[in-house]
């Protein structure tokens, strides 16, 4: 868990209400290029804001940044209209039309219909994340494709029947995606409009070669998602108390296997590495914010003894919580 990118986003949302959803649009191409933005809504119980830029006729990039633990969108169903999510931080996850639910970790894209997504809750697993949305209008870019495009022999109609006529697509994180994409996240102000012109063809080259069945990540069932939030509820809300997955299983009534997998591809991390994260983050913030005793500390986070709270807080933190609690909050009780 990558706590030190959620204070970062914390402070870049610190403006926007909260339970909204601040949204810009920089029409540099027209107002009548913008994809999706009539009908387009969003609700969320944290903050978000999205940031929108009209590249050309028939594509939009949306620069994506939410501190929260879900958002609900609104916009209309267009099955022509495809939609990429590149998650640059954080973890993302969509329960889409059908019962489909796609999770995305750091430098993972998504693919999909503008109809998959109409109505959707877009969860993030850590409370955080942010990325760059990409909707492309496939007739409407045919009608209008750049010079590049045309000489590489795009086809809108084939890109069309492979990536949003089926279930969505999930590509895993690669030096390809990170080539196309990390220039966008670093532009200047002055020069960003030029790289998404750049990149969006780049990207779309890209497509015209990716095979969905052969590079893509594991879908699962909405159901199965739903009952392993409620798993991490019970895990997060207990730490006092230690659960093996056995019981866990029983208790849910889903077999040990699936549960492994499925926690991991919502969370990010095994069962219990995530856990050991989880109850170390926990114990730095009572180390900063009270003086309980370390002992007590080890105490209410599940550790049944300080020496084995001190190994699983050194593991994370690379420091005792004793020289973690100095660090932190100047002389404090070190009991």
């Amino acid at each position: 868990m990558k706590r030190a990118e959620q204070p970062r986003i914390a402070q870049l949302l610190a403006d926007v209400p909260a339970g909204s959803v601040a949204l810009t649009q920089h029409p540099a191409a027209g107002p009548d290029h913008m994809l999706l933005t009539e009908q387009f809504s969003a609700q969320t119980d944290g903050r978000g804001r999205v940031t929108s830029y009209a590249v050309f006729p028939g594509a939009n990039v949306s620069y994506t940044v939410f501190s929260a633990q879900e958002v609900r969108f609104h916009h209309a169903a267009e099955p022509a209209i495809l939609e990429l999510f590149h998650c640059r931080s954080g973890r993302v996850g969509w329960n889409m039309q059908g019962g489909t639910a796609i999770y995305l970790g750091a430098g993972d894209l998504t693919a999909h219909s503008a109809a998959c997504c109409a109505d959707s809750a877009m969860m993030f697993p850590l409370g955080y994340a942010a990325g760059i949305s990409i909707s492309v209008d496939l007739p409407r870019l045919a009608a209008n494709c750049p010079a590049a495009l045309q000489q590489a022999g795009f086809d809108a109609q084939a890109m069309q029947a492979a990536l949003c006529a089926g279930s969505p697509a999930a590509v895993p994180a690669s030096p390809a995606l990170e080539h196309i994409f990390a220039p966008l996240y670093a532009a200047p102000d002055s020069r960003r409009q030029a790289y998404l012109m750049l990149k969006v063809q780049e990207l779309l080259l890209y497509l015209m070669d990716f095979q969905p069945s052969a590079q893509a990540l594991t879908q699962y069932h909405a159901e199965q998602t739903e009952l392993i939030k409620q798993i991490h509820r019970q895990l997060t809300e207990n730490l006092s108390q230690r659960f093996t997955i056995e019981e866990l299983s029983r208790q849910y009534l889903i077999n040990t296997s699936t549960l492994k997998a499925v926690f991991k591809a919502v969370y990010g991390l095994p069962i219990a590495t995530y856990m050991k994260q989880y109850r170390v983050q926990q114990a730095m913030q009572l180390l900063r914010e009270t003086d309980l005793p370390v002992s007590e500390i080890a105490r209410q986070v599940g550790y049944g003894t300080q020496g084995k709270f001190s190994n699983a807080f050194r593991d994370v933190a690379h420091m005792l919580p004793t020289a973690y609690r100095r660090e932190h909050c100047g002389s404090a009780p070190t009991r």
